[in-house]
Protein backbone atom coordinates (compact mmCIF):
# COMPACT_ATOMS: atom_id res chain seq x y z
CA UNK A 1 0.00 0.00 0.00
CA UNK A 2 1.33 3.05 -1.18
CA UNK A 3 0.73 6.83 0.26
CA UNK A 4 0.74 10.22 -1.93
CA UNK A 5 3.20 12.48 -0.19
CA UNK A 6 2.85 14.57 2.20
CA UNK A 7 3.94 18.34 2.53
CA UNK A 8 5.49 19.18 5.89
CA UNK A 9 5.71 22.36 7.02
CA UNK A 10 7.81 23.04 9.97
CA UNK A 11 6.71 24.82 13.19
CA UNK A 12 5.79 28.38 12.73
CA UNK A 13 8.04 29.68 15.66
CA UNK A 14 10.81 28.99 14.03
CA UNK A 15 9.57 31.11 10.76
CA UNK A 16 11.66 34.46 12.29
CA UNK A 17 14.20 32.24 13.57
CA UNK A 18 17.44 31.71 11.53
CA UNK A 19 20.77 30.95 11.43
CA UNK A 20 24.13 32.86 12.19
CA UNK A 21 25.81 34.87 9.65
CA UNK A 22 29.13 34.49 11.60
CA UNK A 23 29.25 30.93 10.77
CA UNK A 24 28.56 31.21 7.17
CA UNK A 25 31.23 33.45 7.60
CA UNK A 26 33.71 30.76 9.28
CA UNK A 27 32.61 28.55 6.44
CA UNK A 28 33.71 31.05 4.06
CA UNK A 29 37.12 31.55 5.50
CA UNK A 30 37.71 27.58 5.47
CA UNK A 31 36.92 27.63 2.21
CA UNK A 32 39.28 29.90 0.97
CA UNK A 33 41.81 28.27 3.52
CA UNK A 34 40.95 25.01 1.72
CA UNK A 35 42.18 26.83 -1.28
CA UNK A 36 45.47 27.55 0.02
CA UNK A 37 44.74 30.90 1.03
CA UNK A 38 46.37 32.82 4.27
CA UNK A 39 43.46 34.47 5.93
CA UNK A 40 44.10 36.30 9.29
CA UNK A 41 41.25 35.42 11.11
CA UNK A 42 39.22 38.09 13.26
CA UNK A 43 35.92 36.86 13.02
CA UNK A 44 35.64 34.74 16.19
CA UNK A 45 34.56 35.14 19.17
CA UNK A 46 35.91 32.75 21.72
CA UNK A 47 39.42 32.64 24.15
CA UNK A 48 42.54 32.48 22.29
CA UNK A 49 44.03 30.27 24.96
CA UNK A 50 43.69 26.95 26.30
CA UNK A 51 41.57 26.01 29.19
CA UNK A 52 43.91 25.95 32.06
CA UNK A 53 45.65 22.84 33.16
CA UNK A 54 43.97 23.18 36.77
CA UNK A 55 40.42 22.65 35.03
CA UNK A 56 41.10 19.87 32.81
CA UNK A 57 42.59 18.25 36.38
CA UNK A 58 39.83 18.69 38.33
CA UNK A 59 37.27 16.75 35.42
CA UNK A 60 40.64 14.21 35.42
CA UNK A 61 40.05 13.73 39.09
CA UNK A 62 36.21 13.47 38.50
CA UNK A 63 36.34 10.89 36.54
CA UNK A 64 38.78 8.54 38.18
CA UNK A 65 36.65 8.64 41.12
CA UNK A 66 33.33 7.79 38.96
CA UNK A 67 31.77 10.78 39.41
CA UNK A 68 30.11 10.56 36.20
CA UNK A 69 26.49 9.09 37.16
CA UNK A 70 23.58 11.50 36.67
CA UNK A 71 23.16 14.63 39.26
CA UNK A 72 20.86 16.78 40.41
CA UNK A 73 19.00 18.60 37.27
CA UNK A 74 20.17 22.21 38.67
CA UNK A 75 23.24 21.15 39.45
CA UNK A 76 25.72 19.62 41.84
CA UNK A 77 25.48 21.19 45.43
CA UNK A 78 29.05 21.88 45.87
CA UNK A 79 29.62 24.25 42.71
CA UNK A 80 25.93 25.83 43.19
CA UNK A 81 26.82 26.82 46.71
CA UNK A 82 30.79 28.17 45.31
CA UNK A 83 28.81 30.32 42.81
CA UNK A 84 26.29 31.58 44.54
CA UNK A 85 29.26 32.78 47.28
CA UNK A 86 31.20 34.18 44.15
CA UNK A 87 27.73 36.03 43.48
CA UNK A 88 27.56 37.49 46.95
CA UNK A 89 31.11 38.60 47.25
CA UNK A 90 32.42 39.67 43.76
CA UNK A 91 28.86 40.56 42.23
CA UNK A 92 26.81 41.71 45.39
CA UNK A 93 23.77 40.23 44.20
CA UNK A 94 22.36 38.78 47.51
CA UNK A 95 21.20 35.05 45.78
CA UNK A 96 21.06 31.80 48.08
CA UNK A 97 22.15 28.87 46.61
CA UNK A 98 18.86 27.32 45.59
CA UNK A 99 18.65 30.52 43.29
CA UNK A 100 21.62 29.43 41.69
CA UNK A 101 21.33 26.96 38.57
CA UNK A 102 24.41 25.11 36.37
CA UNK A 103 23.73 25.36 32.59
CA UNK A 104 25.04 23.83 29.19
CA UNK A 105 26.72 27.46 28.57
CA UNK A 106 25.62 30.87 28.82
CA UNK A 107 23.09 30.02 25.82
CA UNK A 108 20.75 27.58 27.84
CA UNK A 109 20.49 29.88 30.49
CA UNK A 110 19.42 32.77 28.10
CA UNK A 111 17.24 30.82 26.14
CA UNK A 112 15.35 29.36 29.73
CA UNK A 113 15.51 33.15 30.31
CA UNK A 114 13.71 34.17 27.76
CA UNK A 115 10.96 31.14 27.77
CA UNK A 116 9.81 32.11 31.19
CA UNK A 117 8.94 35.53 31.13
CA UNK A 118 7.25 36.48 28.02
CA UNK A 119 4.34 35.04 25.95
CA UNK A 120 3.63 35.68 22.38
CA UNK A 121 2.80 39.04 21.64
CA UNK A 122 5.02 40.77 24.13
CA UNK A 123 8.01 42.65 23.35
CA UNK A 124 11.65 42.52 24.67
CA UNK A 125 14.08 45.96 24.48
CA UNK A 126 17.54 45.34 23.26
CA UNK A 127 20.09 47.73 23.61
CA UNK A 128 21.38 47.68 20.18
CA UNK A 129 23.80 47.10 18.29
CA UNK A 130 23.39 43.25 19.85
CA UNK A 131 24.53 40.30 19.83
CA UNK A 132 22.62 38.59 17.22
CA UNK A 133 21.56 35.20 18.67
CA UNK A 134 19.13 37.28 20.97
CA UNK A 135 16.73 38.50 18.46
CA UNK A 136 16.60 34.64 17.14
CA UNK A 137 15.73 33.74 20.89
CA UNK A 138 13.00 36.19 21.28
CA UNK A 139 11.37 35.46 17.55
CA UNK A 140 11.81 31.74 18.56
CA UNK A 141 8.95 32.60 21.17
CA UNK A 142 6.66 34.23 19.13
CA UNK A 143 8.19 37.54 20.70
CA UNK A 144 9.15 40.71 18.90
CA UNK A 145 12.33 42.51 19.52
CA UNK A 146 12.58 46.47 20.05
CA UNK A 147 15.81 47.92 19.22
CA UNK A 148 16.88 51.07 21.37
CA UNK A 149 19.93 52.81 20.10
CA UNK A 150 22.84 52.16 22.51
CA UNK A 151 24.52 55.64 21.28
CA UNK A 152 21.43 57.50 21.91
CA UNK A 153 20.36 56.47 25.69
CA UNK A 154 23.92 57.57 25.87
CA UNK A 155 23.76 60.51 24.91
CA UNK A 156 20.05 61.36 25.71
CA UNK A 157 19.59 59.93 28.91
CA UNK A 158 18.47 56.41 29.68
CA UNK A 159 15.30 56.61 30.83
CA UNK A 160 13.99 59.20 28.14
CA UNK A 161 15.00 56.67 25.42
CA UNK A 162 13.67 53.45 26.63
CA UNK A 163 10.19 55.45 27.25
CA UNK A 164 10.59 56.36 23.41
CA UNK A 165 10.49 52.74 22.38
CA UNK A 166 8.12 51.09 25.35
CA UNK A 167 4.67 50.09 24.84
CA UNK A 168 1.94 48.30 26.34
CA UNK A 169 3.09 45.04 25.68
CA UNK A 170 6.79 46.33 26.47
CA UNK A 171 7.41 43.07 29.01
CA UNK A 172 11.56 43.24 29.65
CA UNK A 173 14.27 44.80 29.12
CA UNK A 174 17.67 42.93 27.39
CA UNK A 175 21.02 44.30 29.91
CA UNK A 176 23.91 42.68 28.44
CA UNK A 177 27.28 44.34 29.90
CA UNK A 178 30.06 44.46 28.57
CA UNK A 179 28.49 44.28 25.38
CA UNK A 180 29.31 42.11 22.20
CA UNK A 181 29.64 43.29 19.76
CA UNK A 182 30.65 47.28 20.60
CA UNK A 183 32.94 46.50 23.56
CA UNK A 184 30.87 48.90 25.71
CA UNK A 185 30.55 48.47 29.57
CA UNK A 186 27.54 50.39 31.05
CA UNK A 187 28.31 52.64 33.74
CA UNK A 188 26.82 52.14 37.21
CA UNK A 189 24.72 55.48 36.72
CA UNK A 190 23.42 53.58 33.96
CA UNK A 191 22.57 50.63 35.28
CA UNK A 192 21.00 52.61 37.87
CA UNK A 193 19.07 54.23 35.06
CA UNK A 194 17.78 51.25 33.22
CA UNK A 195 17.22 49.49 37.09
CA UNK A 196 14.51 53.02 37.85
CA UNK A 197 12.67 52.65 34.43
CA UNK A 198 12.28 48.69 35.21
CA UNK A 199 10.96 49.64 38.50
CA UNK A 200 8.94 52.55 37.43
CA UNK A 201 7.07 50.38 34.32
CA UNK A 202 7.57 46.85 36.43
CA UNK A 203 9.52 45.43 34.02
CA UNK A 204 11.94 42.47 33.88
CA UNK A 205 15.69 42.80 32.75
CA UNK A 206 17.49 39.43 31.63
CA UNK A 207 21.12 40.41 32.23
CA UNK A 208 23.21 39.03 30.33
CA UNK A 209 27.33 39.26 32.04
CA UNK A 210 29.26 37.00 29.67
CA UNK A 211 32.22 38.90 29.63
CA UNK A 212 31.77 40.03 33.46
CA UNK A 213 35.77 39.47 33.50
CA UNK A 214 37.12 41.11 30.86
CA UNK A 215 36.39 44.92 31.88
CA UNK A 216 39.75 47.08 30.97
CA UNK A 217 37.89 50.49 32.03
CA UNK A 218 35.44 51.22 34.62
CA UNK A 219 33.88 48.23 36.76
CA UNK A 220 31.07 45.88 35.67
CA UNK A 221 28.36 46.16 37.59
CA UNK A 222 25.76 43.49 37.93
CA UNK A 223 22.11 45.27 37.75
CA UNK A 224 20.49 42.61 39.85
CA UNK A 225 22.78 43.97 42.43
CA UNK A 226 20.81 47.08 42.85
CA UNK A 227 18.52 47.78 45.20
CA UNK A 228 14.97 46.24 44.28
CA UNK A 229 15.86 44.75 41.10
CA UNK A 230 16.92 41.71 42.34
CA UNK A 231 13.15 39.63 42.11
CA UNK A 232 12.67 40.96 38.79
CA UNK A 233 16.51 40.10 37.27
CA UNK A 234 17.30 37.02 35.69
CA UNK A 235 21.15 37.23 35.47
CA UNK A 236 22.84 34.58 32.82
CA UNK A 237 26.90 33.44 33.05
CA UNK A 238 29.16 31.06 31.43
CA UNK A 239 32.58 30.00 31.91
CA UNK A 240 33.46 30.18 28.28
CA UNK A 241 35.08 33.51 28.03
CA UNK A 242 36.57 34.20 31.93
CA UNK A 243 38.11 30.44 32.17
CA UNK A 244 38.55 29.84 28.01
CA UNK A 245 36.24 26.79 28.09
CA UNK A 246 34.03 27.79 25.62
CA UNK A 247 34.13 23.99 24.37
CA UNK A 248 32.93 22.06 27.82
CA UNK A 249 29.80 24.19 27.52
CA UNK A 250 28.99 24.86 31.10
CA UNK A 251 27.35 27.91 32.28
CA UNK A 252 24.79 29.38 35.00
CA UNK A 253 22.15 31.26 35.77
CA UNK A 254 20.63 33.58 39.06
CA UNK A 255 17.52 33.92 39.81
CA UNK A 256 14.47 33.79 41.96
CA UNK A 257 10.82 32.48 41.73
CA UNK A 258 9.29 32.34 39.72
CA UNK A 259 11.77 32.24 37.25
CA UNK A 260 13.91 29.84 38.24
CA UNK A 261 10.65 27.58 38.16
CA UNK A 262 10.58 28.31 34.24
CA UNK A 263 14.34 28.08 33.73
CA UNK A 264 14.52 24.44 35.99
CA UNK A 265 11.45 23.33 33.31
CA UNK A 266 13.33 24.50 30.23
CA UNK A 267 16.17 22.73 31.37
CA UNK A 268 14.68 19.11 33.15
CA UNK A 269 12.87 18.78 29.33
CA UNK A 270 15.56 19.65 27.11
CA UNK A 271 18.94 18.72 28.59
CA UNK A 272 18.29 17.33 32.02
CA UNK A 273 20.91 18.55 33.74
CA UNK A 274 25.06 19.17 32.55
CA UNK A 275 27.36 16.25 32.65
CA UNK A 276 28.62 15.47 36.05
CA UNK A 277 32.53 15.77 35.39
CA UNK A 278 32.34 19.12 33.13
CA UNK A 279 30.52 20.48 36.65
CA UNK A 280 33.19 19.32 38.82
CA UNK A 281 36.33 20.82 35.87
CA UNK A 282 33.87 24.10 37.15
CA UNK A 283 34.03 23.47 40.39
CA UNK A 284 38.28 24.03 40.15
CA UNK A 285 37.83 26.67 38.49
CA UNK A 286 36.36 28.26 41.05
CA UNK A 287 37.91 26.70 43.87
CA UNK A 288 41.66 27.97 41.84
CA UNK A 289 43.00 31.17 43.63
CA UNK A 290 45.49 32.32 41.08
CA UNK A 291 46.01 35.47 38.96
CA UNK A 292 44.24 33.96 36.33
CA UNK A 293 41.79 36.32 35.27
CA UNK A 294 44.00 38.84 35.96
CA UNK A 295 46.48 37.44 33.47
CA UNK A 296 43.99 36.82 31.04
CA UNK A 297 42.37 41.00 30.95
CA UNK A 298 46.58 41.89 30.57
CA UNK A 299 47.01 40.04 27.33
CA UNK A 300 43.72 40.91 25.93
CA UNK A 301 44.23 44.93 27.04
CA UNK A 302 47.79 44.27 25.20
CA UNK A 303 46.34 43.29 22.37
CA UNK A 304 43.48 45.53 22.43
CA UNK A 305 45.83 48.48 22.14
CA UNK A 306 47.60 47.18 19.31
CA UNK A 307 44.41 46.46 17.34
CA UNK A 308 42.67 49.65 18.04
CA UNK A 309 46.44 51.55 17.55
CA UNK A 310 46.36 50.14 14.23
CA UNK A 311 43.09 50.57 13.15
CA UNK A 312 43.21 54.94 14.04
CA UNK A 313 46.23 54.84 12.06
CA UNK A 314 44.53 53.00 8.73
CA UNK A 315 42.10 56.13 9.52
CA UNK A 316 39.42 53.26 10.57
CA UNK A 317 38.01 55.22 13.26
CA UNK A 318 37.91 53.13 16.26
CA UNK A 319 37.47 53.68 20.05
CA UNK A 320 39.12 51.65 22.43
CA UNK A 321 36.23 49.13 23.36
CA UNK A 322 36.15 48.84 27.59
CA UNK A 323 35.20 45.27 27.89
CA UNK A 324 34.83 42.60 26.19
CA UNK A 325 37.44 41.18 23.46
CA UNK A 326 36.41 42.91 20.19
CA UNK A 327 36.76 46.62 18.21
CA UNK A 328 34.25 47.95 16.15
CA UNK A 329 35.74 50.37 13.61
CA UNK A 330 33.74 52.86 11.81
CA UNK A 331 34.64 51.49 8.08
CA UNK A 332 32.60 53.91 5.69
CA UNK A 333 35.16 55.28 4.12
CA UNK A 334 36.03 51.93 2.99
CA UNK A 335 32.54 51.49 1.92
CA UNK A 336 29.12 52.59 3.75
CA UNK A 337 27.60 49.09 3.51
CA UNK A 338 29.65 46.60 5.89
CA UNK A 339 28.58 43.51 4.68
CA UNK A 340 30.59 44.83 1.11
CA UNK A 341 33.67 46.58 3.39
CA UNK A 342 34.08 43.32 4.95
CA UNK A 343 34.44 41.57 1.84
CA UNK A 344 36.59 43.95 0.52
CA UNK A 345 38.80 43.22 3.47
CA UNK A 346 39.05 39.89 2.76
CA UNK A 347 39.51 39.72 -0.90
CA UNK A 348 42.12 42.13 -0.97
CA UNK A 349 43.74 41.35 2.49
CA UNK A 350 42.88 38.04 3.73
CA UNK A 351 41.20 39.83 6.86
CA UNK A 352 38.47 38.11 7.99
CA UNK A 353 36.05 40.15 10.09
CA UNK A 354 31.96 40.49 10.84
CA UNK A 355 30.04 42.89 9.27
CA UNK A 356 28.30 45.20 11.39
CA UNK A 357 24.69 44.97 10.33
CA UNK A 358 24.75 41.61 11.44
CA UNK A 359 24.72 43.07 15.09
CA UNK A 360 21.31 45.17 13.90
CA UNK A 361 20.64 48.38 11.44
CA UNK A 362 22.70 50.34 14.70
CA UNK A 363 26.18 48.57 13.86
CA UNK A 364 25.81 49.09 10.09
CA UNK A 365 29.05 51.07 8.74
CA UNK A 366 31.57 49.05 11.46
CA UNK A 367 33.11 45.91 11.89
CA UNK A 368 33.79 43.45 14.48
CA UNK A 369 36.45 42.74 14.70
CA UNK A 370 37.83 40.21 17.94
CA UNK A 371 41.17 40.82 19.35
CA UNK A 372 41.11 37.35 21.01
CA UNK A 373 44.12 35.94 18.87
CA UNK A 374 47.71 36.14 18.86
CA UNK A 375 50.01 39.12 18.64
CA UNK A 376 51.54 37.68 15.31
CA UNK A 377 47.84 37.85 13.97
CA UNK A 378 47.12 40.83 14.78
CA UNK A 379 50.46 42.22 13.69
CA UNK A 380 50.32 40.60 10.22
CA UNK A 381 46.84 40.92 9.90
CA UNK A 382 47.50 45.08 10.26
CA UNK A 383 50.32 45.04 7.79
CA UNK A 384 48.41 43.26 5.08
CA UNK A 385 45.67 46.27 5.73
CA UNK A 386 48.34 48.61 4.76
CA UNK A 387 49.52 46.88 2.13
CA UNK A 388 46.18 46.38 0.28
CA UNK A 389 43.58 48.99 1.17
Amino acid sequence: MTSSPTAFRLAARFDEVGFSDIVNIRNRVMELRAGGASVYQFEGGEPFMNTPEFIKQGMMEALKENKTRYGPSSGIPQLREAIAEKLRSKNGIPVREQDVMILNGGMQGLFGAFQSVIDPGDEALVFSPFWTPIKDLIAGCQRRTVLVPTKAARAEGFEETLARYTTSRTKLIYFNTPQNPTGTVFTRAEAEAVARFALARDLVVIADEAYEDLVYDGEHVSIASLDGMLERTITCFTFSKSYAMTGWRLGYVAAVEPWMTGIRKAVLYSSNGVSTPTQWAGLAAFKDHSSLLQEHRDAYRQRRDLLVAGLNELNLPCVPPAGAFYAFPNVSRIDPDSRRAAEVLLERAQVATVPGSVFGPHGEGHLRFSFSTSIETIEAGLDSLRRNL
